[in-house]
């Protein structure tokens, strides 16, 4: 859809940029873009470039004012945050609202927070770009299923541990605990389950987990604002979710011996938070 073939463009106010072999956001066309899981500085090169090269920024809730910044000051900015339990914009208004600024010859940047296509509704997007004859680019991100629990010290993976990880929305929908998991199954497929969006039904998951043989006292924790300033943990076991109180979000949630070892690589700490890019 687009080649990596250098072309004339306008110059950003990225110069280091500029000159490199990177490809041009046309008019008319759009980039899904993942913001990762928190720092500006935790963006990769393509998206840094596209803020450079947009008209216009559709962004998430969970993207950074800081990340915003970095914009040239004529790029114009729109909210289109979704957040659990407040008022928020239907998601096939954004997807039209998208087409929309295409059609009308903007460079539209579709800015996310972690990664479009994991639990990001960015496949959605994408289908009715394609349907309206949008062209468009997907530009990943980093996930704060990996990445925010990195900043926690908290490896998704290792060989001690796991050889395989489950990924899990918290909410369906229609906003409930999503209808279609096998928890049995998902239970018993994987030593680890990563959460996404899980605070607001942690205790429906937690005892739907439970019932299906997982054990009460294995590791939990809780990572919000990952990869901030904000940034912090929660460590509990499965038992010991409805012992909880207020969870900050938004928040990502890891169950399975992974957690036990932020005990020695908690490395986001003290003068490493004071750095707002990450």
């Amino acid at each position: 859809m687009f080649g990596w073939i250098r072309k004339p463009r306008r110059r950003s106010h990225f110069a280091a940029l500029d000159n490199a072999d990177f490809p041009t956001l046309e008019p008319g066309s759009v980039w899904l873009v993942g913001a990762g899981p928190g720092g500006p500085g935790l963006v990769s090169l393509l998206a840094y470039h596209a803020l450079g090269q947009a008209d216009v920024i559709v962004h998430d809730a969970l993207v950074s004012e800081d990340l915003l910044a970095m914009a040239p000051r004529h790029v114009e900015t729109i909210f289109a945050g979704k957040r659990g339990g407040k008022p928020s914009p239907k998601q096939a208004d954004i997807s039209l609202q998208l087409v929309a600024l295409a059609k009308a010859g903007k460079r539209v940047l579709r800015l996310k927070g972690g990664d479009p296509f994991i639990f990001g509704r960015g496949g959605e997007e994408a289908g009715t770009l394609v349907k309206h004859g949008v062209p468009f680019r997907i530009v990943p991100g980093i996930s704060s299923g990996v990445g925010g629990l990195a900043y926690a010290g908290i490896p998704v993976t290792h060989r001690d541990t796991n050889q395989a990880v489950i990924f899990l929305t918290g909410h369906d929908e229609s906003g409930d605990v999503p209808h279609g998991v096998d928890w049995p199954a998902v239970a018993k497929a994987a030593p680890v389950i990563v959460m996404f969006m899980a605070v607001k039904h942690l205790g429906s998951i937690a005892e739907k987990l439970l019932a299906a043989g997982r054990h009460a006292d294995e590791r939990l924790a809780i990572v919000s604002h990952a990869a901030t300033p904000q940034q912090a943990v929660i460590e509990t076991t499965l038992g010991g979710v409805s012992a909880l109180g207020d969870i900050p979000t938004p928040a990502i949630v890891v169950l399975g011996a992974v957690s036990q070892y932020r005990e020695t690589l908690d490395w986001y700490v003290g003068q490493m938070r004071g750095h707002v890019f990450g």
